[in-house]
């Protein structure tokens, strides 16, 4: 959420960075809105004084048998009641529309983000790896023999309905070995607090975090009012919600590995095949909770880390920095890693790692007090996947594919597997 003193004072900025996200400028707007809650506000507390005053010259009238002037200080009394009543109701009114407006504005872009409107507008950042040379044409990863027998998306179907998928076989245990090859490298290596968080969650973490309420469609909600989480940066960065930390809290990094839930509303006709984009799927999340001076070198930090999971499992990839106009709702700078998939010849994002500055902060109220009797300040948040482990899976195999249908299987995996090296065409792991 934006902070309205920043829009009192920066019109012009906060403007800019509304049209780099492809909106109208909307300060005057909000500005407007903001004098008549300020304005109905003050007119409150004045009227209140007056009430006041009148009410301790009620019982001097009385006792002076000042009869007439009994009467009339009492009627003013009531009806300056009334009247606080209604500027308390319309300062209320104000100030939830303003509310409304700033919860449903996209956090402004950093400086140093590049301008454009959609993703021609990205720029690439470095490539790592180069794309495997196949003497074959490269299958992807549902039509592999490897995989048939442990990918079922027919049995998927009639349990759940399209955009699911069924594995068994080598291809779950494939699938769970890189989710713990994941959560090792980064709680092992990288240093981050392995955590485990419910998949349901209440609507204020959902809010929190900016899913709600913009973007209410994309999520599952229960009857009973819950959420499934559509990422696990929800759970992860609403453990400060609310609180105060103290400045050696700082940094905090989390690392989750989770169901995910998305109902993909924007997304109709794409990628329905395999399992590239489904409802339901699992990714290793990472979260940092940062001073605000250290969001940017903890975003570089951070797509390090994800950088990394690929690089040990010789993965050819991809990262670009997104334009304005492509970002995420919350994000102030996002990088993208795509991986290599050579079944479709081409980059597919893999993980996303987002600066969103104090955006989420202040909308769930978690703050830091740099120094013993300083005042608080609110925190910046950070988020990436670490990876999607289901889209990890189709590019080890569709990598990793032989002439005979069978798939060579990276060596980080071997110790998770048993020290199996591949997936034969009959779909057993040897």
């Amino acid at each position: 959420m934006h902070d309205i003193r920043f829009v009192r004072e920066n019109p012009a900025a906060f403007d800019l960075g509304l049209t780099r996200r492809g909106l109208a400028p909307l300060s005057a707007e909000i500005l407007a809105i903001d004098e008549t809650r300020r304005a109905r506000i003050a007119a409150a507390e004045a009227a209140l004084a007056e009430r006041n005053a009148a009410s301790r010259e009620v019982g001097a009238a009385k006792a002076r048998g000042d009869e007439e002037g009994f009467a009339r200080l009492r009627a003013l009394v009531t009806e300056k009641k009334d009247e606080i009543a209604r500027l308390e109701s319309d300062a209320a009114a104000a100030d939830a529309t303003l509310r409304d407006m700033l919860m449903g504005l996209p956090n402004t872009p950093m400086a140093d983000v590049p301008e454009g409107a959609d993703e021609t507008g990205n720029v690439e950042l470095r490539r790592v790896g180069t794309p495997r040379v196949f003497d074959f044409r490269p299958r992807e990863h549902f039509e592999l023999p490897a995989v048939k027998p442990g990918m079922d998306f027919e049995a998927a179907a009639r349990l759940a309905g399209s955009r699911f998928v069924v594995l068994s076989g080598a291809m779950a245990r494939l699938q769970r070995a890189l989710a713990q090859f994941m959560l090792d490298t980064h709680v092992e290596r990288n240093g981050l607090t392995e955590t485990w968080t419910p998949v349901l969650v209440k609507q204020e973490a959902m809010l929190g975090t900016g899913q709600l309420p913009k973007f209410a469609e994309d999520s599952y909600e229960t009857t009973n009012g819950w959420w499934l989480i559509p990422t696990a940066e929800v759970t992860l960065t609403n453990l400060v919600a609310g609180a105060i930390l103290s400045d050696g809290d700082l940094p905090r990094r989390y690392v989750a590995h989770t169901q995910c839930f998305r109902s993909e509303a924007g997304s109709t006709g794409k990628d329905t095949a395999g399992m590239l984009r489904q409802h339901q799927f699992e990714k290793v999340e990472m979260v940092s909770i940062t001073r605000p001076e250290e969001g940017r070198a903890e975003l570089d930090r951070m797509t390090g880390c994800a950088e990394g999971i690929l690089e040990a499992l010789g993965l050819p990839y991809r990262t670009i920095v997104l334009c304005a106009g492509d970002m995420g709702f919350g994000a102030r700078r996002t990088h993208d890693i795509e991986v290599w998939l050579p079944g479709q010849d081409t980059y597919r994002e893999i993980s996303s790692v987002s600066l969103c500055g104090d955006f989420q902060a202040r909308r769930m109220n978690a703050r830091f007090r740099p120094g013993e009797g300083e005042k608080p300040e609110f925190v910046h948040t950070l988020n990436g996947s670490g990876l999607a482990v289901g889209r990890c899976l189709i590019a080890v195999l569709e990598n990793g594919q032989e002439a005979d249908g069978s798939v060579t299987l990276p060596r980080a995996l071997r110790p998770y597997l048993g020290g199996r090296e591949r997936v034969d065409a009959a779909g057993a792991l040897v």
